[in-house]
């Protein structure tokens, strides 16, 4: 006998698989793992996640002084964690509150240029790499506005995996609340200049006080991770 399950159940379902993934994942691999190694095979995907922000900037700030910068590379090492012990092929920008540019940036208009262009280097120079980038929304003429929302680059795949993890997210921590993904626009330099499909996951709202303790949380960090997984490995 034969069981068709339709997306709703396939993702309550591999969402709950992950969750006792992660549980695992959260002894073996913590959150502060190292960044793993970027050698792949011919052919093979290697996702790139990049924690937006860091060092100096610090990104959008929370009215409670959390800033963007923390949330991004929390939940992007539990999503780097998480595929790797599911076999995936990864690497990281960022692995520490660090910005990663030049030595010779003084300023930091010098060092957030400096920082994305090696951002867009490591991605281009990856092969078979799919970036997606972890960031934070911030509405102030709006506190009420939250949820998570996917936003993809140019190049050719984008859309297809900004669909899959859009839905992902809309069936689970949006539900009620679903968005819909869009082109991101086109004055974003990191979208604009990679070579690889990418996506851009706004996973909620700073502006939004009750959002921003959600963010804040080991578990609901973990669980934006185990769904962002769920999307990536569906598409």
């Amino acid at each position: 006998m034969f069981i068709v399950f339709g997306k709703k159940a396939f993702y309550a379902i591999f969402a709950l698989l992950l969750v006792l993934t992660a549980a695992t994942v959260s002894l073996l691999l913590p959150p502060e793992a190292v960044e793993t190694s970027v050698s792949a095979p011919t052919g093979k995907t290697v996702w790139v996640i990049d924690a937006g922000h860091g060092g100096e900037d610090g990104g959008a700030v929370a009215a409670d002084g959390s800033k963007e910068s923390d949330m991004n590379l929390a939940i992007a090492r539990r999503l780097d964690a998480l595929l790797v012990f599911l076999g995936e092929e990864t690497r990281m920008t960022r692995t520490e509150d660090i910005s990663i540019h030049d030595a010779s940036a003084s300023t930091l208009r010098e060092k957030k240029r400096s920082d994305l262009e090696n951002r867009v280097g490591l991605v281009n120079s990856t092969q078979g790499a799919i970036l997606v980038s972890i960031h934070q929304n911030s509405l102030p003429s709006s506190k009420q506005t939250h949820g998570a929302q996917v936003f993809y680059g140019k190049k050719e795949g984008s859309a297809e995996v900004a669909n899959a993890v859009q839905l992902a997210l809309n069936q689970t921590v949006n539900a009620g609340n679903e968005k819909t993904e869009k082109a991101i626009d086109a004055s974003i330099f990191l979208m604009k200049n990679v070579t690889a499909p990418a996506i851009l996951i706004e996973c909620g709202f700073l502006s939004n006080e009750n959002e921003t303790a959600l963010l804040k949380s080991s578990q609901y960090q973990q669980r934006l991770a185990v769904v962002i997984a769920s999307g990536l490995l569906h598409q």
